[in-house]
Order: C-alpha cells, then sequence, then structure tokens
C-alpha cells in the first residue's frame, strides 16, 4: 500500500474522531462549532504541511535522478572520447 494513502486515510481518520468528538461533547453550539472551525483548520494545514513535504521529496528524487544521468552522460561520453583517441 502506498504511503502516501497510509497517511492520508490516518489523518482523515483522526479528523473525523475529533469532530465526532466534539459534536457529541456537551457544550454550547457555538463552542462546538468554534471547535469544529480549528479542527478543520489544523486538519488543513496538516495536509499543507504533508503535501509539501511530499512535494520536497518528489523534487529531491528528481534531482538525484537528473545529477545520475548528467554523470553517467559525462562518463559515457568520456569513455566515447577514449575510444576515439585510442585509434
Amino acid at each position: 500500500m502506498d504511503t502516501g494513502k497510509v497517511v492520508l486515510g490516518a489523518l482523515a481518520g483522526v479528523a473525523v474522531g475529533a469532530v465526532l468528538g466534539i459534536l457529541f461533547a456537551p457544550d454550547k453550539g457555538l463552542n462546538t462549532r468554534r471547535k469544529i472551525s480549528k479542527t478543520g483548520e489544523d486538519f488543513t494545514q496538516d495536509l499543507k504541511d504533508k503535501f509539501e513535504d511530499f512535494i520536497e521529496s518528489i523534487s529531491q528524487k528528481f534531482e538525484d535522478v537528473k545529477d545520475e544521468v548528467v554523470d553517467y552522460t559525462d562518463q559515457a561520453q568520456a569513455e566515447q572520447k577514449e575510444k576515439r583517441d585510442s585509434k
């Protein structure tokens, strides 16, 4: 299973549990709405943070692959030059 899906599922479960806990807690409607709003904001921020981490991870992997390709290309060109020079 994809790690991103597991994290997203866990975050969604935590958010749903928090909202249900708030809804069933004995409190005034205004306070309950504020708590739900705060929980939603926290959940949104967590998702943004996870998404930014994911994008950063993908960007880093892309840079690593790009560097490997450049190194491989440089190496292949050097080998090709050596073969031409040895003839």
